[in-house]
C-alpha cells in the first residue's frame, strides 16, 4: 500500500504573496511565507513526488540554446529533462523552482511589447503567485490527473483572489494561456518549463471554457488527460467559485 506524504508544505519565497491566497482552504499565506495543508488545499492529491530539475541548470544550460532544423525546441528541452531533472517529494522545492521559472516568464521588461495597455506589473504579479503554486499539481504519464487544487482554474482563482471582474480576469487567463500570444514567448515558456519537468499543456480550447492547465511529463497520454478532466471539473470549478467574496463581505 502506498502512503501520500499529507504534512503540511511551507515554502518562503522572495517575495510578498497577496494575502488574499486566504481566502481558499488550506492554504495560508503570511508575507513571504505559505503553508498548504494537501487534504484541505486539494480536490485530489494522489501524489507527493514531482519532476524538476536545478533552475540554475536551466538558465545555463537550456535558455539561450537554439533550436535548430534538427533539433526542435521541443526535443531540446526533453532531452534536457532526462538528463538534468530527478523525481522529488520536497513540495518547497517544487515550490521555489515553479516561483523562479515564473518570475522570469512573467518579467516586467515584455509589458512594452506585450500590446496589451490593460495589463500592468500588478497583473503579472498576480500570474507569477497563481502560477506558482499550479506546480504542486501534477498528470501522470497515463493522462490521470493525480493531484488538482483551485489554481488549476487560473480565471476562476483569480476572481476569488483578486476580487477581478470576468472581463480582467479572462484576459489574464489568455496571457497565461497563449505564452504572450507569440512565438517567442511560447519557446520561453517551453524551455523554462524544462524546471519543472515538463511542457505547459491546457485542457480548454481559451477563456470560455475555463479548464485550464498543468505543467505535464512529455508522452503524457492527453487524451485520457482530457477525459479525467471533463468528468470533474465542473464540480472543482464550483467549489472554487464558492470561495467568493460578495461585497456585503
Amino acid at each position: 500500500m502506498t502512503t501520500i506524504d499529507t504534512a503540511t508544505i511551507t515554502v518562503e519565497l522572495p517575495d510578498a504573496f497577496d494575502p488574499r491566497w486566504n481566502r481558499l482552504p488550506g492554504i495560508h499565506v503570511d508575507g513571504r511565507r505559505i503553508a498548504i495543508d494537501p487534504a484541505e488545499y486539494f480536490f485530489r492529491f494522489e501524489s507527493s513526488t514531482w519532476l524538476v530539475a536545478d533552475w540554475e541548470l536551466v538558465k545555463a544550460q537550456l535558455l539561450d540554446v537554439d533550436e535548430t532544423t534538427e533539433s526542435a525546441v521541443e526535443q531540446l528541452a526533453l532531452d534536457f529533462i532526462k538528463q538534468h531533472s530527478e523525481s522529488s517529494s520536497d513540495a518547497t522545492r517544487v515550490l521555489a523552482t515553479s516561483y523562479e521559472v515564473y518570475t522570469y516568464l512573467f518579467r516586467e521588461e515584455h509589458l512594452a511589447g506585450l500590446g496589451l495597455p490593460q495589463i500592468t506589473a500588478d497583473h503579472l504579479r498576480m500570474l507569477r503567485e497563481a502560477a506558482t503554486l499550479m506546480a504542486l499539481n501534477k498528470v501522470e504519464l497515463d493522462g490521470r490527473i493525480s493531484n488538482v487544487g483551485p489554481c488549476w482554474f487560473f480565471p476562476v482563482a483569480s476572481s476569488v483572489v483578486f476580487d477581478l471582474d470576468e472581463a480582467t480576469g479572462g484576459m489574464l487567463d489568455e496571457v497565461y494561456h497563449g505564452g504572450w500570444f507569440n512565438e517567442h514567448r511560447r519557446i520561453e515558456s517551453i524551455k523554462a518549463h524544462a524546471a519543472l519537468g515538463g511542457r505547459l499543456v491546457h485542457g480548454c480550447q481559451s477563456v470560455p471554457d475555463q479548464s485550464g492547465g498543468v505543467v505535464a511529463p512529455y508522452g503524457a497520454s492527453m487524451a485520457n488527460f482530457r477525459d479525467d478532466l471533463a468528468e470533474f471539473k465542473a464540480g472543482w470549478i464550483e467549489q472554487v467559485y464558492a470561495r467568493r467574496v460578495t461585497a456585503a463581505e
